[in-house]
């Protein structure tokens, strides 16, 4: 069973959607035959490669509220999260073109390190604060998971999946995302945003009921409805 998960390394609620997703397989009995697929979806992709910017008064401006309101609603963000174990500090936080991140997970996933990277990323945006926007911010984390340092700088320079992160977000679209986190099992199943880890698993239960189904033989001498007949 694969479950594709299309979400953005700069998304706060794709960090929270992940780790529901985590807490889902967790309970879920066959969750060693299920394969998650991070899937490439850009939030703002009019954001000019190259800069960045503070990401609290962006945000503001973008929504139309003030800045100590938008403060306030990132607090909250923050509370959800730390209720999945995780740490974050959104009014600090820089934003930028996610772009040669995305290509950066679709080197990892050759070398079979996509997953690695994916959790490393968002962790060093949002727990450490650590810029994901550029050649040479992004290297390192290439290099931790493995990946040759040349091999990640030729492939960022040259562009090498510029087309597959854009063949993920035509997907998405094709599929009905507006948003992220979105979850897509076995391409019949979609659920938006972050949502609960049970909600999850009952997706995760029905996918593979409708894979999986009971195969039953002719029926033989039985009891039923707590009666028995001789």
């Amino acid at each position: 069973m694969q479950v594709e998960v299309w979400s953005d390394v700069v998304c706060p609620w794709c960090y929270i959607g992940k780790r529901r997703l985590e807490s889902a397989l967790e309970m879920f009995p066959h969750r060693d035959q299920v394969e998650v697929v991070w899937r490439s979806f850009q939030l703002d992709p009019s954001v000019p490669e190259g800069e960045t910017h503070p990401t609290l008064p962006a945000l503001a401006a973008k929504y139309g509220s003030g800045v100590e309101q938008m403060r306030e609603n990132m607090a909250q963000v923050e509370q959800v999260a730390a209720g999945e174990g995780l740490e974050y500090s959104l009014a600090d936080a820089v934003s930028g073109n996610t772009l040669l991140a995305h290509e950066l997970l679709h080197l990892a996933a050759e070398h079979g390190r996509r997953n690695e990277l994916k959790e490393l990323l968002l962790h060093a945006y949002f727990e450490e604060g650590r810029p994901v926007f550029d050649v040479e911010s992004l290297v390192p984390f290439g290099v931790q998971v493995g990946l040759d340092e040349a091999e990640v700088r030729a492939a960022l320079t040259d562009r090498r999946y510029l087309a597959a992160v854009r063949q993920d977000g035509a997907t998405a679209q094709a599929l009905g995302a507006t948003g992220v986190p979105f979850f897509v099992v076995d391409r019949k199943y979609g659920a938006a945003g972050a949502q609960p880890a049970e909600l999850l698993l009952q997706i995760l239960e029905r996918a593979w009921a409708d894979a999986n189904p009971l195969i039953t033989v002719p029926a033989a001498e039985g009891c039923a409805d707590g009666t028995c007949s001789v």
